[in-house]
């Protein structure tokens, strides 16, 4: 960073998410409006060489489960350019709009995902302990959950905490009608 003024932005590990370099490093999407936030969040303009701009909005993780899932470590989000997300939950449009801003235009239904998702479909699912049982361990709370998705046909792949994000947070990622692998036959 020249003089200290230039943002650098660089590609997380998840297409179509980003890192600003900076004094403190901070997640962030390409912004699909440039000129435009959605809950005041900090922007970073970069200059290409050609001369034109990019806009990127920083990506609260402590407004956003995802965004914490992501920091957290979690392998893979199932979410990036192109792809098609049904999102249920949303709330004050934090997560919702980045991504959006990863995949593209997006059209949130709230309806039941065993109805839209697709055999061999992926899913992400925030969990917060104390609004399903606050008397029992978050852990505990998080395993029975774990339970009941696999009930119902999903396949959770991982799980990882929001701590230091998100108090009593988990964030369970996997797939749904998943095909069974097929034996090799000679």
């Amino acid at each position: 960073m020249k003089g200290g003024s230039k943002a650098v932005v660089v590609p997380h590990k998840h297409a179509g998410i980003f890192i600003s370099k900076s004094k403190e490093d901070a997640l962030c999407t390409k912004n699909m409006v440039p000129g435009e936030s959605v809950y005041s969040e900090k922007r970073v303009s970069v200059q290409n060489e050609d001369g034109t701009k990019v806009e990127y909005r920083v990506w609260n993780p402590f407004r956003s489960k995802l965004a914490a899932a992501v920091l957290g470590g979690v392998d893979n989000i199932w979410i990036a350019p192109g792809t098609r997300v049904l999102y249920l939950g949303a709330a004050s449009g934090t997560t919702v709009s980045h991504v959006s801003d990863i995949v593209g235009p997006a059209r949130i239904l709230a309806l039941n995902a065993s109805y839209f998702l697709k055999n061999g479909g992926h899913f992400v699912i925030s969990i917060k302990a104390n609004c399903i049982d606050s008397t029992m361990p978050a852990e505990a709370v998080f395993a029975a959950e774990v339970e009941k998705l696999k009930l119902e046909q999903f396949k959770p792949s991982e799980q990882v905490t929001l701590e230091p994000f998100e108090r009593d947070h988990a964030c369970v990622v996997g797939g749904y009608r998943m095909p069974k692998k097929q034996k090799a036959t000679s």
